[in-house]
Parts: structure tokens; sequence; C-alpha cells
């Protein structure tokens, strides 16, 4: 008899995941699907807990086949997820985490629309329990799509599903090398090489499930690693992406989600060994990727931190800080009658600090939320501003940080 391709391989890599992964395993069980187009290719990665036992327990009854390897512990995610997809024969292939569950009917609602749309990569909405979890981009079903086109690059996650082949004709992997954000790497490629990307947003297919060990891969992982991670996606994104809007769009990603949050109020804890350690770290990335496009499609506050990165400016980083800790809502100053409005955060206008105007212009989207606001040109106006900036530096100046600069 004739073996028959399975349409998609679940992907389960597991460390000390017990009780979690009982939920887990039941909700592969539970899948609307015909078990005969599964396989689970399971991967306890060292665990002491009962987890290689479950699994195999589960392997014996399950209605699908299941394999089940077990190794010395990789000291992270990626390696057994790549012993998964080496393994894997389905069409598709699903990474589950072993501390979250599926949604009922997501195998077969997310293979039906990669085969409808002729997609690369879908992804299935997602909800948190007893954890947050993305909602910018399940605002409507959406057979086909791109990162540059909707807000799937705030979801970088692995748990999504990805065409086999597209996998293997890239050599997409996860990167072993990094201890955090390596999923954010893998899909973030996946999307940019994909031949176009689904949404199944009116049914959730996955559940993130917040573990009350402590012990969820996300919550671990010191400053320099969250470093290591902004850097890698950033140089994946300036390899794969030429220069321009496209790309400053998409490095919006790693400079808001991974590198701002290593300045935020958190960073008053920080001794001065830190504090300038961290600012060392960001300068090269500061130096390649900071950007005026990048920088015009930040809030006001985020654009006027990592401004002060790029600068090297402690002691007005801290002194922002310490306004952003207190919550207080920056005055808004209106000028051009009403079309130009200015978020007054700290250092405003104060010759001594030298920060241009342009670093406080509230863009559109930002400024419709102060009354008297009259929509028209704040974009062109931080443009225009940023270059006569730009224009007063001198040559060596412009050469060694024209991406600080550009965002000035």
């Amino acid at each position: 008899m004739a073996l028959t391709q399975p349409d998609v391989t679940v992907v389960i890599g597991a460390y000390e995941a017990m009780p979690y992964l009982v939920e887990c395993l039941a909700s592969v069980e539970l899948q609307t699907i015909d078990p005969k187009r599964v396989e689970v290719i399971a991967v306890d990665d060292g665990s002491t807990d009962g987890t290689g036992e479950y699994l195999q327990e589960f392997a014996d009854r399950a209605p699908m086949p299941v394999t089940v390897l077990r190794q010395e512990n990789s000291g992270g995610p990626s390696g057994p997820r790549n012993v998964g997809l080496d393994k894997a024969a389905g069409r598709y292939v699903f990474f589950l985490d072993a501390d979250d569950r599926l949604g009922p009917e997501a195998l077969e609602r997310m293979v039906a629309m990669a085969d409808r749309a002729g997609t690369d990569v879908v992804l299935g909405r997602v909800e948190g329990v007893n954890r947050s979890a993305p909602k910018s981009m399940w605002g409507a079903t959406l057979e086909r799509t791109d990162v540059f086109s909707s807000n799937i690059m705030f979801t970088l996650s692995a748990q999504k599903l990805f065409r086999r082949e597209l996998l293997v004709r890239h050599g997409i992997r996860f990167d072993e090398s990094l201890f955090t954000g390596e999923d954010a790497l893998f899909t973030m490629e996946a999307y940019l090489r994909a031949n176009g990307v689904s949404v199944v947003a009116d049914h959730t297919c996955y559940y993130l499930v917040g573990r009350d060990d402590g012990k969820h891969v996300t919550k671990s992982g010191g400053y320099v690693l969250r470093f290591d991670s902004a850097r890698a996606l950033m140089n994946l994104i300036a390899d794969l992406v030429p220069e321009g809007p496209r790309r400053d769009r998409l490095m919006v990603r790693p400079f808001t989600i991974t590198l701002l949050p290593q300045f935020g109020p958190r960073f008053l804890k920080d001794g001065d060994d830190v504090r300038r350690h961290k600012l060392s770290l960001a300068q090269p990335l500061m130096d390649v990727h900071w950007t005026e496009g990048v920088a015009e499609r930040l809030k006001v506050e985020e654009r006027l931190r990592l401004h002060l990165v790029a600068e090297q400016r402690l002691e007005l980083l801290t002194d922002v800080l310490e306004f952003v800790r207190t919550k207080q809502q920056a005055p808004a100053r209106l000028e051009r009658r009403g079309r130009r409005v200015y978020l007054a955060y700290p250092h405003f206008r104060d010759g001594a600090a030298g920060i241009p105007d342009s670093v406080y212009l509230a863009s559109p989207r930002e400024a419709r939320a102060v009354p008297g606001y009259r929509e028209g040109g704040a974009r062109s106006v931080l443009r225009r501003a940023a270059r006569k900036a730009r224009r007063k530096l001198t040559p060596s100046r412009r050469t060694t940080a024209d991406g600080p600069a550009a965002a000035a």
C-alpha cells in the first residue's frame, strides 16, 4: 500500500512541560482534520518531569502517527524545532509549543485556507490565557496579504502554518545561536520569502498559555540577549529588503518591540555600568539602521528616547525617562494655525540640549487626539525639518552617524 503524504506535520518541542502538556496534546487529539492527514513529531529536550514518558503514552494511543524523539537538553527551543523540521514529511508544518494548545478546527481551517489561497504562510487567530496576545492583525480574515500591507510583522512567533517546501527551498531554520527572538527571525524570513500570507481572523486557532511557574521561554534571558535578537532581525531585514519606505516600515518592529524596552523606565534602576553598556550595545544598531523613515513612523515619546540613544545622551535620556515614569501627559503646542502639534517632552526647545524641534513633532495619527489640530502637512514638515538639520552637519559627522541625524 502506497503511503500518503500528510497534509500537516505538527512539531512539538517540549522541555519540562508537565502538566501543561496534557491539555496541549488533548487539543491535538481533538482536531477535526482527518487523523490520516496529520503526523506529530514530538521532541523531548532533556526533560526530567515525566514529559518524555507522557509523550510516549500519547504516541501509543493517538489516532494519528506520532514520533517521539528524546535528546539531551539543548538550552533553547531552536534545537528541538529544527530536529522536528528535519523529520517532517507534511506539505505544511505547524510549530506547537508544549505549554500552549490548539483551538478547535485549527488545523483543518488553516490547511484549507493555504490550499484555497495558495499562500505559503497562514496565521490563525491567537488568544492569551493568563497572558497577553497580539491583537492588531486580527481585524479581518485575509486570503492573501504580505508583511508590508498588514500588521502581521507584530506577530513573529513561530506558531503558524508554514508550507514546508518554502522552508526547504530557502533553508529557513531556527538560529540555534540565539536564545531569545529566534522565532522572530524565522518567521520574518518566511514572511519575506513567501508568495503570500493568509490570516484566519474569525476563528481562534491558538491559545498562548501563561505558565504560573515562571518558566515560559519569553520571560528568560538577560538584556545582552535582547540586543543580539534585535541585531539579528535588523540585519535580516536589511539583507532582504532594499533601502526605502518598505525597509523602514519593517524596522519599526525591532526598534519598538525589542530595542526600545531596554531604554524604558526600568533603565532608571540599572547601575551606571549597565546603562553605559546598553548604550554601547545600541550604538552600532542606531548608526546603521536608525533612519528618518523609521523615526517618522514612531510616536514622539518613542522617537525622542531613541534619538537620545542614537546621540548617546545619557543624562537627557534619564530626564525623559523620569518624566515617562510619572505617566504625565506632555503638553501639546499647536502652531501654524493648528497644523503642527509639538508634544513638549523634557528639553523641548532647550537651547543647551540642542534637540531639533522635529523630534517633538507629532505625526497626524498622534496629533488627531489634540483638540484644535487641523490635519495637513505634518509629515512633510517633519521631513523638511530633518533634511534641514542634516544639512547643518559637517561631512564627517554625516558619514559616521547619518542614521541619528536623519531622525533629528
